[in-house]
């Protein structure tokens, strides 16, 4: 009988795992995964301990960086596959906080889902609240700070945008429900903090109800137990005439927005969608970008004068190299349901790394959105100046274009 040594054990689950890798990662072919094999192997002779091959796969340029990384920069991604979901009957949540992704102060998220008639129960918050539709039919219900209603039925690429304080819902009409990413004002947000309608019911006495109300105490014998609601099921209304509605007074504030009807800004790789406060009013406190990068395109050179970046990727991978100054520089992979971030100010690029076109969601702590294009400053500044800095000759400095190209092909 043969010894089954280690180095025979490795081959036979490597081999073993081009299966789970070829399942796991559809958008490489085949080839590039048996390079991947044959390179994982060679590494082996210089890194003989256990592996994890599917999470190799996925981050490449963690796993074996470009020269040009160096330095302690912190993790700038977190994947909404490895956070805890919370399941209800009308559907499920999970979050990303400032817990789950240290660097993150600014921005928290939450990816929910709420099935056909799934209701997100009447409740509201310290921070403001901004969504992105990501699949299917929502209807949303506030009350504005003069008392007047605002209820709008939306669809995937629609936003929301909830003031800090202001009572509002969310259910799920579309045959198969909804799906939508929040974006909180603050990195410490955490979906358990929100201010229930039942669970505060669930704390008042109930002569101080029946006072409030001017209804019996014995009214209030049934509520639900502050556990039951949340995210629950419930039942679809399409009736929108109801006395009660005709008899008070609609808001003039529009809390919704159509993203994806907006006309976008066309570069040479893709496209870019921008809504802040300028065309979006009462989004105060959240301005965000929709950019889709064609394969082979990249996000070019930038930063952002503003605030720290939170981002979602909806489709596609990618990979993002950021420089935090005093020579720190650090690269990550990224893929549909990751978040990434980039702190304030650091130069950043994003590249589509796959087949198909990436879209993600860059948002920012703040009433405006703003970037800084590194060709754009190049070439705005005096040739024999930026000859003297960086040694480059005359044909980089032809190079160099005084219009913005955000998405380079």
């Amino acid at each position: 009988m043969s010894k089954f040594s280690r180095r025979n054990f490795m081959t036979f689950a490597l081999g073993g795992t081009l299966a789970l890798v070829t399942a796991k990662t559809q958008s490489h072919d085949i080839n590039s995964i048996k390079n991947y094999i044959a390179n994982y192997r060679n590494r082996y002779k210089n890194d003989p301990g256990p592996k994890d091959p599917i999470r190799e796969k996925e981050n490449p340029d963690v796993i074996n960086p470009p020269n040009t990384d160096n330095g302690t920069l912190p993790n700038l991604r977190y994947s909404f596959s490895d956070a805890h979901i919370r399941k209800c009957s009308g559907g499920w949540t999970r979050q990303i906080t400032q817990r789950e992704l240290g660097i993150a102060t600014t921005i928290a998220g939450v990816n929910m889902r709420l099935n056909y008639g799934g209701i997100r129960e009447l409740h509201w918050h310290k921070e403001s609240e901004w969504a992105y539709m990501i699949y299917g039919n929502a209807r949303v219900t506030a009350l504005d700070t003069e008392g007047n209603w605002f209820i709008d039925d939306i669809e995937a690429g629609d936003l929301w945008y909830f003031p800090s304080g202001i009572p509002h819902s969310i259910q799920g009409i579309g045959s198969d429900g909804c799906e939508f990413i929040l974006a909180f004002d603050s990195g410490y947000f955490d979906e358990e903090s929100t201010f229930l309608l039942s669970d505060w019911f669930k704390h008042i006495p109930t002569e101080i109800l029946a006072k409030n109300f001017n209804v019996s105490t014995s009214t209030f014998n049934k509520l639900p137990s502050s556990n039951d609601k949340y995210i629950f099921s419930g039942n679809v209304n399409n009736d929108l005439t109801s006395n009660y509605i005709n008899k008070s007074t609609k808001s003039t504030n529009l809390f919704t927005y159509k993203m994806l009807a907006q006309k976008p800004i066309k570069a040479s790789g893709g496209t870019v969608r921008i809504v802040d406060s300028s065309i979006f009013s009462l989004s105060k406190t959240i301005a965000a970008a929709l950019v889709e990068i064609e394969p082979g395109g990249i996000r070019e050179l930038h930063w952002h004068p503003n605030n720290d970046e939170w981002q979602y990727y909806i489709e596609g991978e990618g990979r993002m190299g950021v420089f935090a100054s005093s020579s720190q520089a650090r690269t990550f992979n990224y893929r549909a349901g990751d978040v990434g971030y980039v702190p304030f100010a650091m130069g950043h690029y994003i590249e589509n790394t796959g087949k198909n076109t990436m879209k993600f969601l860059e948002i920012f702590k703040s009433d405006y959105y703003a970037d800084i294009s590194l060709n754009q400053w190049l070439a705005n500044t005096p040739p024999e100046l930026v000859q003297q800095h960086l040694n480059l000759n005359n044909n980089f400095i032809h190079s160099l274009s005084l219009k913005k190209d955000p998405i380079i092909k």
